[in-house]
């Protein structure tokens, strides 16, 4: 079972789970062999009533002390045989209850520790992985792998325990009646192993191309409606109609041959079953005839024959499961087996009440191998300054904040905050002590207290509202049906650009940060929110180091430092004032705005 899962992680998981419940799986498998018990013993009153009853044959001298019983008359042993059928029914049904009940339940705790372990490692792995991994793809992996899994490691494997047994226990008493007969039926095995043996090779190879098909048919449909608005904008939902269909005829094409080929151990093992069987009944007849057996033997033999290639059967099934299993294993072993890029130092500092100094040195990042985004960049920020970072799209300013709040490392120099490597910081604490608010608003279907308090866990409503009134939500939260408990739509699609906006610097303020990060949180919304948050961050960022991403150049010279970067390099740095009498890289990107906006929107120089 172990072989299935070739992760040292993910083998770690399962059976530390399996090793915490392994008194409730001895019970069911004790259940299971008791429920075998009651199959093997359930043709065998038959027999009684068949030959000793019946037929009147002689006991056995095994059975000598029931010889006054059975003379008695056929009403009461007839009554009993058939009270014995019923008990065993009974109680074969009531262990397998119980064995079924604990089974899923087991299954369904794997699940929950499974998809637990599994979520955690997906949150600690770096952005890049993210970005490179479609979200569908990890979604099919997160939930259909891991219930595959959950089967295979407990249902299955206990039913492939009892089929085992099943065929063990059969053969012995089937070789104990009549070794000839059980000869008949033990040719039929090594051909019928090899078929199996090779459709269960196909039904691997099919699999595997099912699955990958599965994650690629889940990312389309999540890109599809996280972008729905676009699509039917542009009218382009037959296009994408096409595409999905494409990649489902693909899926389609290999579920049906997985179907085709297990439909095939199927039909294999009842034909085979079949020949068993007419062997069976042919020679064992001869033998009845001959005397040699009676034909209570008979009937048991050809009942064990008829149950003896069930197991197979099943077993044939179970292996195309364990098929599925085996490739579902070593998908989520993928996962698990990817090492963060990010690594937490063993003694990380704990960051806490910073001044805020920055301090970038020779810093080069590039998100791909053959790509530099960021070329020896260096600059210093002192404890309280706002800076503002200018440039054309690409030239690194993104990067910049992803470098400071250590979503990826730098590949040469260092960045560093009160003059330590912020490699050297606890990554969780590091990032509570900077403020984030981004152009693009990120919020929660959830109630505007959750997305606010998001920024600071276990925040009071006097802090939430105290937050909100800060950025200037409080007004507009107050008018919701429900004001702060009011459960706004994914990605918070039930408000406005400014009320998101608004709501996103509360969850910012709210954590009451050394450092504020803010990406033009102005540049998508209406004059008025755009004024709201304009005074809303003037009020906040007050002793506070603030790094502000400039796509407008408004009131450019409220800043102490602006950084200009072109190509990933820092061109020019300075004040408003004296980059502009520079006449250099600032000046031009200053006056072609000048060009393009109304003169009101830009701050007149002197």
């Amino acid at each position: 079972m172990l072989a299935m899962a070739p992760s040292h992680k993910l083998k770690v998981i399962i059976l530390g789970h399996l090793r915490g419940v392994k008194g409730t799986i001895g019970l069911a498998a004790l259940c299971l062999v008791g429920v075998t018990v009651t199959q093997l013993l359930a043709p065998w009153p038959l027999k009684i009533v068949i030959d000793y009853i019946l037929l009147s044959h002689p006991l056995p001298p095994s059975l000598g002390f029931l010889t006054n019983f059975f003379q008695s008359g056929s009403f009461l042993p007839i009554l009993v045989v058939s009270g014995v059928i019923a008990l065993l029914a009974i109680l074969g049904g009531s262990l397998s209850y119980y064995q079924i009940y604990t089974t899923t339940k087991i299954g369904h705790e794997l699940v929950y520790v499974l998809r637990r372990e599994l979520f955690a490692h997906l949150q600690r792995l770096s952005l890049s992985y993210h970005h490179r991994v479609p979200t569908g793809e990890i979604l099919t992996k997160f939930s259909g792998d891991t219930n595959t899994l959950k089967d295979a490691f407990t249902d299955w494997s206990l039913k492939a325990f009892s089929h085992v047994l099943m065929f063990l226990g059969m053969f012995i008493i089937m070789f104990s009646l009549s070794w000839q007969l059980s000869l008949i039926v033990l040719v039929t095995l090594p051909l019928l192993g090899g078929i199996l043996f090779f459709l269960n090779k196909k039904i691997l190879t099919s699999v595997r191309t099912q699955r990958r098909q599965e994650g690629k048919i889940n990312s389309r449909i999540n890109e599809v409606l996280s972008s729905i608005s676009l699509v039917q904008a542009f009218g382009r939902q037959g296009y994408e109609q096409e595409r999905l269909e494409g990649e489902s005829s693909e899926n389609l094409e290999a579920s049906i041959q997985t179907a085709r080929t297990t439909a095939a151990v199927t039909t294999v093992v009842a034909l085979m079953s079949a020949i068993g069987t007419a062997g069976t009944v042919f020679f064992g007849a001869w033998q009845v005839l001959k005397g040699h057996m009676y034909p209570g033997d008979l009937l048991i033999f050809v009942a064990y024959v008829r149950s003896f290639f069930k197991p197979i059967r099943d077993l044939g099934k179970l292996s195309a499961r364990f098929a599925k299993a085996s490739v579902s294993a070593k998908r989520v072993a993928e996962i698990l087996e990817i090492e963060p890029e990010i690594q937490e130092s063993p003694n990380a500092l704990i960051a806490k009440d910073l001044h805020g100094e920055l301090t970038f040195e020779n810093v080069s990042f590039g998100y791909q191998d053959n790509h530099t985004v960021l070329d020896q960049v260096s600059f210093h920020i002192d404890p309280g300054q706002r800076v503002a970072l200018i440039g054309e799209s690409g030239a690194g300013k993104s990067t910049i904040l992803n470098l400071l709040l250590r979503l990826y490392d730098p590949q040469e120099g260092s960045v560093r905050i009160d003059k330590v490597n912020i490699t050297h910081y606890q990554r969780e604490s590091l990032r509570h002590e900077i403020g984030i608010v981004l152009q693009d608003t990120v919020l929660f279907g959830a109630s505007i207290e959750e997305n606010i308090s998001y920024g600071k866990p276990g925040a009071t409503r006097n802090e939430v509202q105290e937050a909100a009134q800060q950025a200037h939500a409080h007004d507009f939260i107050m008018t919701l049906p429900n004001q702060y408990d009011t459960i706004i739509g994914e990605k918070g699609s039930t408000l406005s650009g400014g009320q998101r906006q608004r709501i996103c610097l509360a969850r910012a303020f709210i954590k009451r940060p050394s450092i504020l990060i803010l990406d033009e949180p102005t540049s998508a919304v209406d004059p008025e929110s755009a004024s709201l948050i304009r005074d809303a961050i003037a009020q906040i960022q007050t002793g506070k180091t603030t790094l502000f991403i400039a796509h407008q150049f408004f009131r450019m010279d409220q800043f102490d430092q602006i950084l200009v970067l072109e190509s990933g390099r820092i061109v020019e740095q300075g004040t408003h004032r004296d980059l502009l009498k520079r006449n250099g890289s600032y000046y031009n990107l200053y006056q072609q705005q000048r060009d393009i906006q109304e003169p009101a929107n830009i701050q007149p120089v002197g």
